[in-house]
């Protein structure tokens, strides 16, 4: 292959310092970002006659520029290699699409604190701990936290209305502090304890409560001792089953599995010798990339990630040797301030986790592959009902959701070959139209999605409407004229239901001649065909509740005059909600901080009115 880039004019002027370089194309698109020991040794080796790699061939047929950056050191190269990659996202880099945060498990800082799960910035008072792998991992902890230490996860809305206990206190899950049912410092004594726990001082919690186990029998207090005895037993089992090894310090052990172009790194995250979590991550790779490259570009962009907010481990087993290994050791000292061994060839406990780690990368990997291959002869087989000549790439399905004319929402979901894209699903409110009609939502929904469009933008190749052929003729009014005269027009389906809105009975009717089929309930086809519908519906009515409770919670005191959001928070917070609000007396409603007992007396009367 001939690039069009002088290569051999660059090479003269290049230096042998290190560094990082950047590749551009024709329109000025950074398309790989590498870094090197000796930047003219490297670049010059992408140049020979005889490159044996069918990706760094396409790379270089692609060249049209270079950039370098002059480091002091290797290390620094690292670094600056991985602030590139993250600000351009090269075609030919590797990739980890990673979250910019992480969940926590969040110890407020009221009276009678709570326990909840936090996402996002850390802006209200209190403790937060983790980060955690996943959302489920701090699901389960909270879950187990409610178990062990009677302490509310009620919102402070609920724990604010309350008059008697829930059900919570009633299954030995919360101590209701809300009414009283525990003394403070009873109350905090078992934060305390809770705090100490989420730290991993286990021990320490048991000690505490077989002293006070001791000192209530002392007192002849057996009831308040045999539940001490019950909490110690629950924590020790706990305790037990969380204990991976002997080994109390913090690891990370990566299991990678690449195959199909496809890959995984499946970490367990250890911490105090448990298992805090685990997660499966998969980068974008590019075409004909080796293991060790993938590893070592999965490794720099996961934990030189100071957006993460992710605490480090004091080590990380891999199994897998990759270039850099100790160069990205001493990157993350200088940029973290965090000193991290990478190990390999370990024994012991720590193989058996490596073993473990790899088992599930490569059963992640398997699983998604024939999660693809299944999506993929479900393509291919509605190809066919549809007697298409040019294969499936784009997807779209619209549904409208409201309560009697109410809040009405339309949804638009996007499938391709890969299955649902969750990052193109857009909901519409609908407004202005007489409520129910239906046809004027749809119509309204299709109008902003297709109003702008120009050649080139995303149309999709099937449009499916849900609804019958009313819905499917209003949808083809707007739709056609706005694509006619793009390089693609989309077919549009609709979806009617079945007798009794049971699955497998759907009739598809095509939009260009009305003509109505059916699919066997058993076909692949149209299991696809339901599940771009299903995820349709579930998306609208999820934006419609939301939308109908903000309307329900917020437009009858809206209505007062004289009441802003700050009143009106103030009330709905103070009494509870709108039903107390309600119900409350004018004397009830001058209690709220910041409503004068005339203000009182205007929103009794027009609650009333």
């Amino acid at each position: 292959m001939t690039s069009p880039f002088n290569s051999k004019q660059f090479l003269k002027t290049v230096s042998s310092g290190a560094g990082v370089y950047r590749m551009y194309d024709a329109g000025g698109a950074v398309i790989y970002v590498g870094k090197a020991k000796d930047l003219k040794k490297r670049l010059s080796s992408y140049f020979r006659s005889n490159l044996p790699n069918v990706k760094t061939q396409a790379l270089v047929s692609h060249i049209a520029n270079i950039d370098v950056t002059l480091t002091h050191s290797e290390t620094e190269a690292l670094i600056l290699e991985n602030d590139y990659i993250k600000q351009y996202m090269p075609k030919y880099n590797v990739l980890l699409r990673d979250d910019k945060s992480y969940p926590y498990i969040f110890l407020s800082g009221h009276k009678h604190p709570r326990l909840a799960y936090h996402r996002g910035a850390q802006r209200e008072k209190g403790q937060y701990f983790g980060p955690y792998p996943n959302g489920g991992a701090v699901r389960e902890s909270l879950n187990l936290m409610q178990r062990l230490f009677p302490i509310r996860q009620c919102e402070d809305l609920y724990y604010k209305s309350r008059s008697r206990p829930c059900l919570q206190y009633q299954i030995g899950r919360c101590s209701a502090p809300c009414v009283g049912k525990v003394s403070d410092e009873d109350y905090q004594e078992q934060v305390r304890l809770a705090t100490l726990f989420l730290k991993g001082k286990d021990q320490q919690v048991i000690a505490a409560l077989v002293d006070k186990m001791e000192q209530a029998a002392i007192d002849m207090k057996y009831e308040l001792a045999a539940r001490y005895r019950d909490q110690i037993q629950a924590l020790r089992k706990v305790a037990e089953q969380q204990e991976v090894s002997g080994h109390k310090g913090d690891m990370d052990v990566i299991g990678a599995h690449y195959a199909s172009g496809l890959a995984c790194f499946h970490i367990l995250f250890i911490r105090n010798g448990k298992i805090f979590g685990s997660r499966s991550y998969f980068p974008t790779v590019p075409a004909e990339t080796e293991l060790p490259e993938l590893l070592r570009a999965f490794m720099l962009q996961f934990y030189l990630n100071e957006d993460a907010k992710r605490t480090l481990p004091k080590e990380v087993i891999i199994g897998e040797e990759f270039e850099d290994l100790h160069e990205l050791e001493q990157a993350l000292l200088q940029s973290l301030g965090t000193r991290v061994e990478i190990k390999m060839r370990v024994r012991g406990d720590r193989a058996g986790f490596l073993r473990l780690a790899t088992t599930n990368a490569s059963n992640a990997v398997s699983s998604r592959l024939a999660h693809k291959s299944t999506i993929e002869q479900r393509f291919e087989l509605l190809e066919d009902v549809l007697a298409l000549n040019f294969p499936i790439g784009r997807m779209e399905c619209y549904d409208i959701s409201h309560t009697m004319g109410e809040s009405t929402v339309a949804s638009c979901v996007v499938f391709n070959r890969e299955g649902p894209q969750k990052s193109e699903y857009r909901r519409y409110n609908i407004t202005g139209i007489t409520p129910g009609d239906d046809y004027a939502a749809m119509a309204q929904a299709l109008s902003r999605r297709f109003d702008k469009i120009e050649r080139g933008g995303k149309v999709p190749d099937l449009l499916f409407i849900d609804g019958g052929l009313g819905q499917l003729r209003a949808a083809m009014k707007i739709v056609m004229p706005k694509v006619a005269e793009l390089d693609k027009q989309p077919i549009l389906i609709g979806i009617a239901k079945g007798e009794s809105r049971k699955p497998g009975l759907e009739t598809l009717i095509m939009g260009d001649t009305e003509q109505a089929f059916a699919l066997e309930g058993d076909n692949p086809a149209l299991h696809l065909i339901q599940h771009i519908r299903d995820e349709s519906h579930r998306f609208a009515i999820t934006g419609h509740r939301a939308k109908r409770q903000k309307t329900r919670n917020s437009s009858t005191l809206e209505s007062i005059p004289g009441i802003g959001p700050k009143r009106r928070k103030a009330l709905l917070q103070y009494l509870g909600g709108l039903q107390q609000v309600k119900s409350a007396s004018a004397a009830e409603l001058a209690k709220v901080p910041g409503i004068s007992p005339e203000m009182a007396q205007t929103i009794f009367d027009s609650l009333r009115g």
